[in-house]
């Protein structure tokens, strides 16, 4: 079966209806994930994901303030930097919080708050037999094959399930001819890094301006994904939605999720904050911070920070994608500069 013609449609319309962005993402560089406890949670990560922490530190003080938009004078969050691969995440913990809300336990991923990241493994049956060796939480009712009808997805397999707090979380395997070639390449290891990490949205026209106008990153590709599989995958009865791949210069893919079916999907919450559990940020480094911070300005976009501060050896700000969704957009880091 070939793309629908809707898919078709939608693909002429974002490479000719927006303005070119006046420059190219650098780098999906880290994604970043707030949760309860670094001690509750990181050993799942490194003994059942095999991430290795490559990196401990603190933020606190007025930086963290402005970047964060949270005005307590005492606010203190560690951070454990998780390398898999080439990829590298945060886990964040904020300390002496009084407020930090989780996601209801009926969230589903056509809920715009949804985010996750894509761990890519060598053998799904041997990473899922692991997962259940340690009682990880399905969401999905098993690994999944994306069936022949689904072209440019088909022969895909994922599976999807929870951290300790909660957070979604991907196995995808790529056959031969799918995903990056690197993937195909590396050997020796069960879980081999982070291809993407993926956001409900509403409108992938709307977002598209956003992520490729505003912020410079290029559309690869995408898919529509509906069936069986698809449903035991996400847990979604009757899931027809349309995917959508974009790539930085190098680093994390972002992943576009709208749901056609079903209705429903629920906003993500207006009264958000970076001490959440469903916070999530990704990090785009771009060449020219100042432009990309007008332009966003010049479209009205919802700002988290307080203007651009210096934050781990770059300019940075954060801000709301027109979902909900986090981002950190930052400079390039210049190293052996005075903090």
């Amino acid at each position: 079966m070939k793309p629908s013609i809707r898919l078709i449609f939608l693909f002429l319309l974002i490479s000719i209806s927006s303005r070119v962005a006046g420059q190219a993402a650098r780098q999906v560089s880290k994604v970043s994930i707030t949760v309860s406890s670094l001690a509750a949670v990181l050993p799942f990560y490194e003994n059942v994901l095999t991430f290795e922490e490559v990196e401990r530190y603190e933020l606190s003080g007025p930086d963290v303030q402005c970047l964060l938009g949270m005005a307590d004078e005492d606010i203190l969050a560690r951070v454990a930097v998780l390398q898999l691969g080439q990829e590298q995440i945060e886990l964040v913990e904020f300390i002496n919080e009084s407020r930090q809300l989780a996601p209801p336990a009926d969230s589903r991923s056509n809920d715009l708050w949804f985010q996750h990241i894509a761990i890519v493994v060598s053998d799904m049956e041997a990473a899922y037999q692991r997962l259940r060796q340690f009682g990880v939480k399905h969401v999905s009712t098993a690994p999944q094959t994306l069936p022949d009808y689904l072209p440019a997805a088909a022969g895909i397999s994922a599976f999807y399930f929870r951290d300790p707090d909660g957070h979604n979380l991907e196995l995808i395997h790529f056959p031969k001819g799918k995903g990056d070639m690197r993937w195909q390449e590396e050997a020796g290891r069960l879980f081999l890094g982070i291809d993407h990490t993926a956001i409900g949205i509403a409108d992938t026209r709307r977002s598209t301006v956003f992520y490729r106008d505003m912020l410079g990153l290029k559309v690869a590709g995408g898919s529509e994904n509906y069936g069986t599989e698809q449903e035991r995958l996400n847990q979604v009865f009757g899931a027809h939605l349309l995917i959508t791949g974009l790539k930085a210069k190098s680093g994390f893919g972002i992943e576009f999720l709208e749901y056609l079916a079903p209705p429903g999907g629920r906003p993500y919450p207006a009264d958000s904050r970076p001490a959440d559990l469903w916070h999530w940020h990704s990090t785009v480094v771009v060449d020219d911070i100042e432009y990309t911070y007008r332009q966003l300005q010049e479209a009205d976009y919802r700002f988290i920070s307080n203007g651009i501060t210096r934050f781990n050896h770059q300019n940075a700000f954060l801000i709301r994608d027109p979902d909900g969704h986090a981002v950190v957009v930052a400079s390039q880091p210049v190293h052996g500069m005075n903090e």
